[in-house]
């Protein structure tokens, strides 16, 4: 039997969907197939591997890919992040028959000011996305979560 297929979706697929993607990964780990794409690709933001890593979570592995490259993967789940990523998703053959999720998150990458004030909203969505992780593992794959790194 396969693990079904969970596919998060931003616009870049730099920070918020790499956050989620990590974070789900543990949480779901051997219950479900964890990916994430971009309608766009923007590279993988370091502040993110970085704030990740401080959690104990290593996506420095991840790649930036474009939602294009999953078109026939059949996903179970599509969980948006930002509402650009919701508004402009294509409709691909494997997410015909995907629960749709959304909730959408600050873009840090967009935060301005010095070093310690960008990394302090790159912890404070990381902190934001690891609770929602938690709630969609809960939710939607049993309560037998992983709480702690």
């Amino acid at each position: 039997m396969s693990l079904p297929n969970v596919l998060v979706l931003c616009t870049g697929n730099s920070c918020r969907s790499q956050m989620l993607h990590g974070y789900l990964a543990r949480e779901l780990a051997g219950r479900a197939q964890v990916y994430s794409a971009g309608v766009e690709t923007h590279g993988l933001n370091p502040r993110a591997v970085q704030v990740m890593r401080e959690d104990g979570v290593d996506i420095g592995h991840h790649r930036s890919t474009h939602v294009d490259e999953y078109a026939d993967v059949p996903f179970a789940y599509l969980i948006s992040v930002c509402d650009h990523a919701r508004e402009t998703c294509p409709v691909l053959p494997g997410l015909a028959h995907a629960r749709r999720l959304h909730r959408s998150f600050a873009d840090p990458a967009r935060a301005t000011g010095s070093e310690e004030q960008v990394l302090h909203a790159f912890r404070q969505v990381r902190d934001a996305i690891k609770a929602y992780a938690r709630h969609v593992a809960a939710s939607y794959f049993g309560n037998d979560v992983i709480t702690e790194a």
